[in-house]
C-alpha cells in the first residue's frame, strides 16, 4: 500500500492547476522517486499544458482573419474556445486529484 504522503502530492500535482501552474508537478517529477507519484506527476503536467495551446490557435485565427469585422467575430470564438478548454481542465484535474486521493 502506498504512503498517505504519496497520495496526497499525487493528488496535489493535479489541483496545483489552480495555484502553481505546471510547475508543482515538473519539481514533484524530478524530486520524487516512486514511479507512481511520477506518473500522475507527468499526467498533470500535461493537462495543465493543454490550455496554452489555445493560445497560438487564438493568435493564428486573429491574424487570418485580418483587421475589420471578421477579426471581432475571431477573437469572441477565440475567448469563448479558450475558456471552455480551461473549465473542461479544471474539472478534469479536480476529478483526478479526488480519484487519487479515494482509491490511488
Amino acid at each position: 500500500m502506498k504512503s498517505d504522503t504519496n497520495k496526497l502530492i499525487s493528488a496535489l500535482c493535479y489541483f496545483s492547476v489552480f495555484f502553481a501552474g505546471f510547475i508543482l508537478p515538473i519539481a514533484v517529477y524530478f524530486i520524487v522517486d516512486d514511479l507512481e507519484v511520477k506518473r500522475h506527476a507527468k499526467h498533470a503536467f500535461i493537462s495543465h499544458l493543454i490550455p496554452l495551446v489555445t493560445i497560438p490557435i487564438f493568435v493564428f485565427g486573429g491574424l487570418l482573419s485580418g483587421i475589420g469585422d471578421g477579426m471581432s467575430i475571431v477573437i469572441i470564438l477565440g475567448f469563448i474556445v479558450t475558456f471552455i478548454v480551461n473549465i473542461i481542465v479544471a474539472i478534469w484535474n479536480v476529478v483526478k486529484g479526488i480519484q487519487v486521493l479515494r482509491t490511488y
